[in-house]
């Protein structure tokens, strides 16, 4: 399991990154609990199937945690951002998805899997390269992160700079360091950032300041930035968040791609939402989906977070719908 804890799950647990959710062993874990009084009408049931599709967030519950480079300010410079900047460029979902194909299942190293993307995509073409220095780029300790710390690396060697990828941990180990310059620059998560340091600086009660906008999200990062000596660079278009999945094979079936359409037609005890423990009282999980979109569930299967319990459950037949990553490999269609 990821020690990035997603956004989606809350606001609390945007800052408890080195707090994994559980999937087994915990109480109801073993299977799915009574309908809930508010489902209503037939649902869809599950369907199994291999390839799983994301449903569209198209009321936008989940806040924008795009892929953005955060650099120590001291050692940030027009030429480093602007290298960190055309991997921005370079990267959507779909080809980070590809990306974590490559490795979570094609069992490619995330250095072999960045090369293989830097020769495909051009990715230092148009780099200037200068006096550089020594930089080291920071990674967490699971594979995006690292995939993503090997394209910073490529990028910045062209740019003249003499680079080392280290793999730190989780946010509460890499953030402080990258704040005293014992690394320069990591690969980060846009709204999770920003509710990491909003909280980190007022509490774990801080009114979230993250938004489904970019923009406003950047700007919300970039300030929190500021008060703690981390520069941001552009963010790619390439987002990390949590998603809801399905088959497709259930999309085919029922006719759904997006969330509204879902709630419009599966809403009743047939349906089953599939995710971690603490999907039931987070706000933008079960009760998100629930407020924002009017769905409601027969059941709730107490699985994992974007892990293989919850895809497996996808895949077999025994959730409609799970909570897993929007880059996740399983999306991969090749």
């Amino acid at each position: 399991m990821r020690a990035r804890t997603r956004l989606a799950i809350g606001a609390v647990s945007a800052v408890a990154g080195a707090a994994l959710l559980t999937g087994c062993g915990d109480a109801g874990s073993s299977g799915t609990d009574a309908p809930q009084p508010s489902a209503s009408g037939a649902g869809c049931a599950p369907v199994a199937g291999q390839q799983l599709i994301a449903l569209q967030d198209d009321k936008k519950l989940q806040n924008s945690d795009n892929v953005i480079p955060a650099v120590n300010s001291k050692a940030a410079n027009p030429q480093l951002i602007a290298a960190l900047d055309k991997v921005s460029a370079a990267l959507d979902t779909p080809k980070l998805i590809q990306l974590n194909k490559a490795v979570n299942e094609d069992r490619k190293t995330p250095k072999v899997a960045a090369e293989e993307f830097a020769t495909t995509n051009n990715l230092t073409a148009g780099i200037a390269k200068g006096s550089g220095g020594d930089i080291t780029v920071g990674a967490g300790n699971f594979a995006e992160s690292q995939i993503l710390g090997e394209l910073y690396r490529i990028a910045l060697t062209a740019a003249g700079y003499q680079v080392k990828v280290q793999q730190i941990g989780n946010r509460e180990l890499y953030e402080p360091a990258l704040e005293k310059g014992e690394i320069q620059v990591v690969p980060e998560y846009a709204a999770t950032m920003t509710e990491f340091l909003n909280t980190k600086a007022n509490g774990p009660n801080a009114q979230p300041i993250s938004s489904p906008d970019i923009n406003t999200t950047v700007t919300a990062l970039k300030a929190e930035g500021d008060k703690v000596g981390i520069t941001f660079g552009t963010p790619a278009a390439a987002q990390d968040q949590n998603a809801f999945a399905v088959t497709q094979a259930f999309a085919d079936k029922y006719g759904v791609r997006t969330l509204s359409e879902l709630a419009a037609k599966c809403s009743g005890s047939a349906t089953v939402l599939g995710g971690p423990p603490e999907c039931e009282q987070r706000p933008f999980c079960k009760p998100g989906l629930e407020k924002t979109y009017g769905l409601s569930f027969g059941k709730f299967s107490s699985l994992d977070q974007g892990g293989p319990l919850t895809k497996s459950g996808l895949r077999d037949g025994s959730i409609s719908v799970g909570l897993i990553f929007s880059s996740d490999g399983a999306f991969a269609t090749s």
